[in-house]
């Protein structure tokens, strides 16, 4: 696609033009400036995401004196359309953030446009609340230094070891979720496959707590260095069986060598402030945008 379709949305000097493969590293710098500006997901900046994200079906950035400024992929093909925007922060203010959304929902034509944002900004949240999208979910992403442990006592009863990948982890994980709004309902092979596929997902450090008759109480899993999922049946909840088993968490990756420690906790949940009691402190947020055409 020529860049002259874009000549009259000159600013200064930029050049617009799709990006590829080839500008990965471009990406990557543009999102690592954002994220130590705003926070949000650390792993927005890896490879792999970077391409989930942005290398979409279409896509356009914003070129100033050869650094990559601004940029937002668009995916098509599904319902909804699926989109990822970066504006560098001193380029903000200058309307690019609103071009670049402008030029997504052109992409998305007449299906729904699910915008995600995994270094969320005020004024980001701004602009897709003046553009009619809605937000459908906000994730608080935590750092845990791993300098400083918590101390949290056993509670009665309770005894935790190294899980392993089988029934009676997913059983638990079903009985610690089920009750939460918009539960997925996965089947025991597809959850199960998924950590076990996982080349991160880390057994040893993941635990299983059971109460005194031996039945599993709660769970947490480890993938690499993030609190992926903690998860504690409904009868044991109030009892600091999942204090217990982040600690645990904790103090595994610190013995194992790793210097921080992360999760994603959503909004509004209540385990955010128990999180922050552990010791994770808030590191930014991620959230997704809705706009419906229908």
């Amino acid at each position: 696609m020529s860049g002259d379709w874009y000549r009259g949305w000159g600013v200064d000097g930029l050049i617009w033009k799709e990006f590829g493969e080839e500008h990965l590293g471009e990406l990557t710098r543009l999102a690592e400036t954002c994220l130590a500006v705003d926070g949000g997901l650390p792993l927005f900046a890896s490879t792999p995401l970077l391409r989930a994200r942005l290398l979409q079906t279409r896509t356009l950035g914003a070129w100033h004196d050869g650094g990559l400024v601004a940029a937002v992929g668009v995916g098509l093909g599904g319902q909804p359309a699926t989109s990822t925007g970066l504006v560098h922060p001193e380029w903000r203010e200058r309307g690019l953030g609103g071009r670049l959304l402008s030029w997504a929902l052109e992409q998305a034509g007449d299906v729904d446009l699910l915008v995600t944002i995994e270094s969320w900004s005020p004024g980001a949240d701004g602009l897709f609340t003046a553009r009619g999208f809605e937000r459908t979910f906000t994730e608080w992403v935590q750092r845990h230094d791993l300098c400083s442990l918590p101390d949290v006592a056993r509670p009665d009863g309770v005894s935790t070891e190294p899980v392993t990948l089988g029934p009676e982890l997913f059983s638990t994980y079903w009985a610690s979720f089920a009750d939460r709004p918009g539960f997925g309902s996965p089947m025991a092979e597809e959850w199960l496959g998924e950590l076990g596929e996982d080349d991160e997902y880390r057994a040893d450090l993941s635990l299983i707590a059971r109460g005194p008759d031996g039945a599993a109480v709660g769970f947490v899993n480890v993938i690499d260095n993030w609190v992926d999922q903690v998860g504690v049946v409904p009868g044991w909840r109030g009892r600091r069986v999942g204090a217990y088993l982040v600690a645990g968490a904790l103090r595994g990756l610190a013995a194992d060598g790793a210097r921080e420690a992360w999760l994603c906790v959503n909004d509004n949940n209540p385990a955010a402030e128990l999180y922050r009691r552990l010791g994770f402190q808030n590191f930014g947020r991620r959230a997704r945008y809705l706009r419906r055409r229908s």
